[in-house]
């Protein structure tokens, strides 16, 4: 009996979980590699950073996504290299041999050759980074509450987002809530509603990739929660302290001691062992260039998905965003099962279900064809749009039943200091705050 087609996924993220998904009834015997052992719901990392939700509910374990798929075996491990003549993924620990390989490996925060400013500014592209988040924002308030020099203690009640795209914009609208709402009677000492929260934004305007109007009422609804969006302001420098912008006046100084970068992402390495050992070409951004059916040129039993791989439609290159992903998943499934059957299928094409961000508490912008949304109404559908999608349907209920809590409240119960003592991790040495 001729084994079965041995399909090799490298990631769980949203492109490697739907592809692996769409093969459960096909013919092929599936291998889903990840360097953790859960799907991670990467939009409401925020949520996660800010205290609405918990690490664990919008994360989901692969084994138990995959407990009923027969023909799906998921293995803790990462890639670290490609044979690619001998049809062969190198493990840190050992190899596995495929006979079509589906890389979604994703991507990761990049600095513009910047690389020092993570350790001041870090991104949000995992659990860990967004409980770090957690930690520096609320840190900042207790920080704030036992210092005595006025100075001083406006640079702990300055906080500065870079990057004025959705995850910029989510994170600054929801911790103007936190200062204003959440935290409003927690001290004695501060008043936290007189937080300086900043947004900055390298362009004309925040949320470039959205229409003109949807993102002038994204500004208004930021102004309403204490944000102060600045637009044409460039981080040329992030340390400890703060941050140095550079803007059309010059340049300025702007002493803060939370930043949160979101301001740019690459694609993940693995692009570089493609262009290696299987020829594959990169984009400025690290991606793989791919052909009309997602595989690459020299080698078609490679397949990429997601923000790793640079497909150009109408003229123009996808975006890096989960719909792209899911819906390259599914069409990636349906090629490896057409080419076992001896079909063909036509050319990938995406088709754009929209855009959405939201603001804060019943705020929120969409864009769905040529349909521009805003307040509440959009803010609905985001919250429809993210339950469904979730994957496992008890994150789906608790993560409801903690939204209209918070609704009702603007409780976040999630408020905790967790991992590295932030007197030692985040701040400089002149720290007012003694290690108890």
């Amino acid at each position: 009996m001729e084994s079965q087609h041995r399909v090799v996924i490298l990631g769980g993220g949203f492109g490697g979980l739907y592809a692996a998904k769409a093969l459960k009834h096909a013919p092929v015997q599936v291998t889903l590699l990840d360097r953790r052992n859960f799907h991670l719901f990467q939009p409401l990392l925020y949520q996660v950073a800010t205290g609405s939700l918990s690490p664990g509910e919008i994360a989901s374990p692969l084994r138990a996504v995959f407990r009923h798929q027969r023909n799906t075996q998921v293995l803790l491990g990462e890639a670290v290299d490609l044979d690619a003549e001998r049809r062969r993924v190198i493990l840190a620990d050992g190899e596995i041999e495929y006979d079509t390989l589906l890389v979604a490996t994703g991507s990761g925060d990049y600095y513009f050759g910047h690389d020092d400013w993570k350790r001041s500014a870090p991104g949000l592209k995992s659990i860990e980074e967004a409980t770090a988040i957690r930690g520096k924002f609320l840190y900042a308030f207790e920080a704030a509450e036992r210092e005595h020099d006025p100075a001083k203690r406006r640079e702990w009640l300055t906080f500065v987002m870079v990057g004025g795209g959705p995850t910029g914009v989510e994170l600054a609208g929801a911790l103007g809530e936190i200062a204003h709402d959440t935290l409003r009677r927690d001290f004695r000492s501060i008043h936290p509603e007189e937080a300086v929260i900043l947004l900055l934004e390298g362009g004309p305007r925040i949320l470039p990739s959205y229409s003109p109007d949807l993102s002038a009422k994204a500004e208004a609804s930021l102004i309403r929660l204490g944000v102060t969006p600045r637009t044409n302001a460039m981080a040329i420098g992030i340390d400890d302290a703060g941050v140095t912008i550079k803007t059309a006046s010059g340049t300025e100084r702007i002493r803060a001691r939370t930043v949160v970068w979101s301001a740019g992402v690459r694609a993940s390495s693995f692009g570089e062992v493609l262009a290696h050992r299987a020829g594959a070409e990169l984009d400025r951004g690290g991606r793989v260039t791919v052909n009309s059916d997602l595989s690459l040129p020299a080698h078609p039993e490679i397949l990429v998905i997601g923000d790793l791989a640079r497909f150009e439609q109408d003229g123009k290159p996808l975006a890096g965003v989960a719909q792209v992903a899911m819906q390259g998943g599914g069409y990636a499934a349906k090629l490896i099962v057409s080419r076992l059957h001896g079909r063909t299928i036509p050319p990938f094409r995406y088709f754009d279900k929209g855009s959405l961000a939201v603001i804060g508490r019943a705020a929120a912008v969409a864009e769905i064809g040529k349909l521009r949304i805003s307040g509440l109404l959009a803010w609905f559908i985001w919250v429809f749009v993210h339950l469904m999608y979730l994957v496992e349907f008890s994150n789906r209920v608790l993560v409801f039943v903690h939204w209209g809590f918070l609704y009702l409240t603007w409780d976040r119960g999630a408020r905790l200091i967790t991992g590295p003592d932030p007197a030692f991790e985040a701040q400089p040495e002149e720290s007012p705050v003694a290690k108890l």
